[in-house]
């Protein structure tokens, strides 16, 4: 024991940060707050500008509905609507407008099955479905009555996706986090000293207790560079697709006036929102796309297929209230991360790295709804070494985990 005048023994130097947050799309921004609001010093890196158009995250809209055939999901949508909510009355202004939700697609269809029985949606009869929405659906093809299901539900919405991810930029900052772009991390190595040092390639190393890694479409890119792991992550060119209203009937498409979110499980998936970003068009578009580089993306890849398929299906679906004849009036590239099994990755890095580092990634498509509670879920994996908010909430993240992907065939979550 050391006497009284002895000098005190040094101690480890204090990581600069206590989590850092790689990618500031929906997912990272989302984190970043969580982190912050914990008293957490938090940074957020983001290789390109914030909010940049090349990703996952930015547009005008993305639907947010809670018919999932999957109740992990009906459970982690449910808890994103209360931190949306919380989000929203702390940024003092709304990124979500309410809708109802309609689901539709073939009654042998056992996604839609159960995603309508897990949220109790009301089944809409052919003569009811035509004199709603002043008969904006008119299904020509299949016909509502012969082994096709349409079911409504008041859980919809649209968030205005670039809005969300820059408000909760914001609310980070508010709280203590450090933001920076342009800043390209290359490499994620463990501290001598403990933590991680995150290196960019401008020559950077910034010093973290944690690192939480959230980049998207570069997930397969980076995290095989930074520990050898092979995640199986396709990234997808995708497209949202705006198309012009026919005169007369813009009002019964709005979100004023009630018109729902959509989603079909037939063929094409096709999905869509009311009109409300852009006057006069609304928002049709259908899942999928080619795989791509996200470094080298060819920007007008399957452009021609996916408008086609879309076209065709708003003559057979909507012929009366959308002008598909002239082809989309506005085009927005993104991209989605698709796992085998279209489920998320949330998990710890394991390794050298072990769970210093937490991977949130491979999103599939349908994860931006569910930003707030999968930021919450990531920050306390990083801080706690486990999520109470996910144990609360009913989410096993066991479905999640990075080692369960060998011989899983790709799945068929519906996404938007």
């Amino acid at each position: 024991m050391a006497g009284a005048g002895a000098p005190a023994a040094p101690q480890a130097a204090r990581p600069g940060f206590d989590v850092i947050v790689v990618g500031a799309g929906i997912m990272g921004s989302c984190t970043a707050h969580a982190a912050a609001s914990r008293g957490s010093r938090v940074l957020l890196l983001e290789r390109f500008d914030l909010l940049h158009p090349l990703g996952s995250s930015h547009g005008d809209s993305r639907i947010i509905r809670d018919a999932y055939a999957q109740p992990r999901y009906l459970r982690m949508v449910r808890l994103a609507r209360r931190l949306w909510a919380a989000a929203e009355a702390e940024a003092g202004y709304r990124v979500l407008t309410p809708t109802p939700h309609l689901s539709m697609g073939p009654r042998a269809s056992a996604a839609l099955a159960a995603a309508v029985a897990n949220i109790g949606a009301e089944e809409v009869v052919a003569d009811d479905l035509g004199s709603r929405w002043g008969g904006a659906f008119a299904f020509t093809v299949p016909d509502p009555s012969d082994g096709w299901v349409t079911a409504l539900s008041d859980h919809g919405g649209v968030l205005s996706a670039t809005k969300a991810v820059a408000m909760f930029q914001s609310l980070a900052v508010a709280k203590g986090a450090v933001v920076r772009d342009n800043t390209e991390v290359v490499g994620i190595d463990k501290a001598p000293e403990g933590g991680v040092v995150v290196r960019a390639s401008g020559g950077e190393a910034y010093h973290g207790a944690k690192c939480v890694v959230t980049v998207g479409a570069w997930a397969a890119k980076l995290l095989g560079s930074v520990s050898g792991v092979d995640l199986p992550i396709t990234p997808l060119h995708t497209l949202h697709l705006y198309w012009r209203v026919k005169p007369g009937q813009e009002q019964s498409l709005s979100a004023s006036a009630g018109f729902p979110t959509f989603s079909s499980y037939g063929d094409p998936p096709v999905y869509g929102t009311p009109s409300l970003e852009v006057p006069g068009l609304i928002k049709i578009s259908c899942d999928g796309g080619p795989p791509c580089d996200p470094d080298s993306r060819d920007w007008l890849a399957g452009d021609a297929e996916v408008t086609d398929r879309v076209a065709r299906w708003i003559q057979e679906a909507m012929p009366g209230h959308v002008d598909a004849a002239g082809g989309p009036v506005v085009r927005q590239s993104c991209m989605c991360a698709m796992t085998p099994d279209a489920d998320f990755v949330m998990d710890f890095l394991g390794g050298e790295l072990g769970r210093d580092v937490v991977v949130g990634v491979g999103f599939s498509g349908h994860g931006f709804k569910m930003g707030p509670a999968v930021g919450r879920i990531l920050a306390e994996m990083a801080i706690d070494g486990d999520s109470k908010t996910a144990a609360e909430a009913g989410v096993d993240l066991g479905f999640f985990r990075i080692g369960r992907f060998d011989g899983n065939p790709m799945g068929n979550a519906k996404k938007d």
